[in-house]
């Protein structure tokens, strides 16, 4: 009778993993039922993360990610990631940019990887467009902006995107995606920083380090900037003196913070070429400047620690 019972137990068993195979899907979806007994901090040195490591070192945040009863989805950006943002800042490499920043900056933008909770890729899925991170910034948890339209990707607040490249690391205290880019969040670099961050500005940081005018922008300030894409660069004016690009940029810049809930709509804002720009409220607001047609502000309250910056598809031309 005993064995008789075994083997009905046996079959029962094999019958339910059966049925739960069926049921599994994407095998990115599915964590193994005997997770990693490593940390995240372990497996993120087995995995070879050396930039995250140092960056976690020096920042002080390693008990965190090794604590047995936390659990947290970390998104950990390649050494490459790490090299990636490092040139863009003018560091020579990812070592040279985490020597530099100071451990609260470092500590600022790893927690802005960190999730509470294990989230697997298909949890994120489900739980919205949104999620809050370990960083908070103005008294708030700064959020995470997801798409799953094509795989998973993550908008950071210097409106650059990460894609996921490989998803649901296991680890005993919580699950690793591994992602390409370093996430940038809010508060943290200055505005020419924030500027250096996203390709589609180095068009304005090349004109901006022309016109000798990095030094000032990343200066205490506030400044509020109006920030032109590479496309508004193309199809602005060329050919200008030294003066009239310095003219021209410093068109581009309000001293003082001013959120776009701030923006005083069809009123003068004097600039610091000491000429003035009228803002039209719209969808989308736009910019009268001195010439017919009018900048469109794409992009709104991309927060630096020293001002804010609202993206524009024209460059603004002054008097010259």
């Amino acid at each position: 009778m005993k064995i008789r019972n075994f083997l009905k137990m046996g079959l029962a068993v094999l019958a339910l993993s059966t049925t739960l195979a069926g049921c599994g899907g994407d095998d990115d979806d599915d964590m193994p039922p005997m997770a990693a007994q490593k940390n995240l901090a372990e497996v993120a040195s087995e995995q070879g993360f050396t930039a995250l490591q140092a960056a976690v070192t020096k920042a002080g945040i390693a008990g965190t990610l090794t604590d047995p009863n936390a659990q947290l989805t970390v998104f950990a950006p390649t050494n490459q990631a790490f090299n990636d943002l490092a040139t863009r800042l003018g560091f020579a490499d990812a070592n040279a940019m985490v020597t530099a920043l100071p451990a609260s900056a470092l500590q600022s933008i790893l927690t802005y990887h960190v999730v509470s909770g294990r989230k697997l890729a298909a949890d994120l899925s489900t739980g919205g467009a949104t999620q809050p991170t370990a960083y908070s910034f103005a008294g708030a948890p700064a959020r995470l902006n997801f798409d799953f339209s094509s795989g998973v990707k993550i908008t950071d607040a210097a409106l650059t995107t990460a894609t996921v490249s490989t998803a649901n690391v296991a680890a005993s205290n919580g699950v690793i995606h591994v992602v390409d880019k370093v996430l940038v969040p809010p508060g943290v670099l200055n505005v020419v920083q924030m500027a250096q961050a996203n390709p589609q500005f180095s068009s304005l940081v090349s004109a901006v380090v022309a016109a000798n005018l990095q030094g000032t922008l990343s200066g205490a300030g506030p400044f509020t900037v109006f920030a032109p894409t590479n496309a508004a660069f193309a199809a602005a004016p060329q050919g200008l003196t030294p003066a009239q690009l310095r003219t021209v940029l410093t068109y581009h810049v309000v001293s003082g913070q001013v959120l776009s809930t701030q923006i005083p709509f069809g009123s003068p804002v004097a600039t610091v070429a000491g000429q003035n720009i009228v803002i039209n409220a719209g969808t989308p607001p736009t910019i009268r400047d001195t010439t017919a047609i009018a900048a469109r502000i794409t992009a709104v309250d991309v927060r630096a620690s020293n001002g804010v910056i609202h993206v524009v598809d024209k460059v603004l031309i002054p008097a010259l």
